[in-house]
């Protein structure tokens, strides 16, 4: 991969994806495509093809996908599996059309069984049932990287596909519905402060720049009031999802786009493939190998905001995957290994948050 190579980075507005063009930008590469929505639908295959003819993209990174919490994902299951298949088709579909020369796939290490030996290996993939709050999902990124796989196996293509674990980091997205349980905390929590020391315009300013449900802060207090207990948000504690013993890991988004560049440069799918006549699980996993509980993530959160309210926990809220931590040996055999933890990451993102919202 050339400095001059032409690079198109699907998604490099959100989360992953901007954190990989601005680390390919700092490294000097020159020569980035990124489309947004509103300038490329990439459920739309006819506009998909005619963006590949125009621009003829030498490396691709699908980082775009359809994203969401534990919340969203179990309500609109239909939604995620029907975009994501959609989405890597057309993508996938038209590098190889185009002769992409390296293509990487980002999926999710929700891919994994639910009752997975801890730490998860490669290995673990399609061994039992999935989590069902997010099947329909991790079905959709199981297919992408058989996709990639697959067209590897047949057509000799440089396809690599890796599971991150959850990311969080500058560009997440913070919307109460649809967020990741890292950000949605941040948030919650942030409010919940706000709220207990009584600071109305602040909350206000909060809702102008990011309404929730169509509230803003140009609605009543008594709205306001009422869209905040809806999410558990009170004026003395702050009520969180599931009993709070699910175990997590958390990668910084900045570090996850580090790992996807090194992988870029310097891995190829034959140094995957092994010599078995089998040829399976080539995907890499990324990131930290450590884990921590969701109570202690909160209180973490708790002591970066510096919140006075209780936390409760409402047990009748489904936990999804009680632990889901990744074996990243493969990955640090190839080289790389992160360097954010969990403690700086949160101060950093609430930063960041504070610094837009």
């Amino acid at each position: 991969m050339q400095k001059d190579s032409k690079i198109y980075i699907a998604g490099h507005r959100g989360l992953v994806g901007s954190a990989i063009w601005n680390n390919l930008k700092n490294k000097g590469y020159t020569n980035l495509i990124g489309r947004t929505h509103a300038e490329l639908d990439l459920l739309d295959n006819v506009a998909v093809k005619a963006f590949f003819d125009s621009e003829q993209p030498e490396f691709v990174v699908l980082a775009a996908a359809h994203v969401g919490g534990i919340m969203a994902n179990n309500t609109y299951r239909a939604d995620f599996i029907y975009e994501n298949l959609q989405i890597q088709q057309n993508v996938i579909g038209e590098s190889f059309r185009h002769g992409v020369k390296k293509l990487l796939f980002l999926g999710s290490t929700c891919i994994y069984p639910r009752e997975a030996p801890q730490p998860i290996t490669e290995d673990a993939l399609l061994t039992s049932p999935l989590e069902y709050t997010n099947e329909p999902y991790a079905i959709a990124k199981i297919a992408g990287l058989k996709m990639c796989e697959s067209f590897n196996l047949q057509y000799g293509t440089n396809y690599i596909a890796v599971m991150p674990t959850n990311l969080y980091g500058p560009n997440d997205n913070f919307d109460l519905e649809k967020s990741h349980v890292l950000p949605a905390m941040i948030r919650k929590m942030h409010l919940a402060n706000l709220l207990f020391n009584n600071n109305f315009d602040l909350i206000r300013a909060d809702l102008e720049k990011l309404p929730i449900k169509g509230v803003s802060g140009k609605n009543t207090d008594d709205e306001i009031i009422s869209l905040l207990n809806s999410y558990g948000i009170y004026s003395n504690y702050l009520e969180l999802w599931g009993s709070g013993k699910p175990l997590r890991e958390f990668l910084w988004s900045e570090d996850m786009a580090d790992a996807s560049v090194h992988i870029l440069k310097n891995i190829s799918f034959d140094d995957l493939k092994g010599s078995n006549k089998d040829v399976r699980n080539c995907h890499i996993n990324i990131g930290t190998g450590k884990e921590l509980s969701i109570k202690d993530l909160a209180y973490k959160i708790k002591d970066v905001i510096g919140y006075s309210g209780e936390i409760r926990w409402d047990s009748t809220k489904p936990d999804g995957t009680m632990r889901k931590l990744c074996n990243v040996d493969k990955l640090h055999s190839l080289g790389w290994v992160h360097k954010i933890e969990i403690d700086e990451g949160i101060g950093k993102l609430y930063k960041w948050y504070l610094e837009r919202y």
